[in-house]
């Protein structure tokens, strides 16, 4: 009776450790700040993080050729800080990981975090984005987009914009985001 409860013990341990992990190399990373820190010095990762500077908002501008649209200023003004992690893979293991584990590893992420997925996905060429967002109330703290880089369908990019966002800002933000995504990746 003994080892059959041991060995039953055992069996749920092993299915509870094997189902807690998400994808991805090493333990799964639990928020998207961990998720940056667990890939960005890695080999082949490339990541960039700008603060809401004058430069950066002057930039975002001058790329998003805005003509007027005053949601979409209201939000760029309204930006904290932007990260970029982008990864083109160079091997099929690096495929699969893009595949298989970085896509699988956020989505968990996201999830356990309680982000909420937005009803939208953009695209500008062969950039395809999902984008989810965490709140705060009636503001918008954090928008996420997941995706690839522009020109590179078989890689990996993500971006995580911080701010203080109405849900107009974010609309315009997720509309502007694909036609900038090319330039935040270099």
């Amino acid at each position: 009776m003994k080892n059959r409860l041991l060995t039953l013990w055992m069996l749920v341990a092993l299915l509870a450790a094997s189902s807690c992990r998400t994808s991805g190399p090493g333990t799964p990373a639990r928020t998207v700040a961990e998720f940056f820190n667990k890939y960005e010095n890695r080999s082949g990762f490339k990541a960039t993080d700008w603060s809401a500077g004058l430069t950066t908002r002057l930039l975002l501008l001058k790329l998003g050729n805005l003509g007027g649209d005053n949601d979409l200023t209201q939000a760029i003004s309204s930006v904290r800080s932007v990260k970029v992690l982008t990864f083109s893979p160079t091997s099929g293991s690096a495929r699969e990981l893009v595949a298989e584990g970085l896509t699988k590893e956020v989505d968990g992420l996201l999830a356990n975090e309680r982000y909420t997925p937005l009803p939208v996905t953009a695209e500008a060429g062969t950039t395809v984005m999902r984008y989810s967002a965490r709140q705060q109330g009636d503001r918008v703290k954090e928008v996420v987009a997941t995706g690839n880089v522009q020109g590179a369908p078989e890689s990996f990019m993500l971006v995580a914009i911080s701010g203080d966002f109405t849900q107009d800002q974010v609309n315009k933000l997720v509309k502007f985001l694909p036609s900038v995504s090319g330039e935040l990746s270099k």
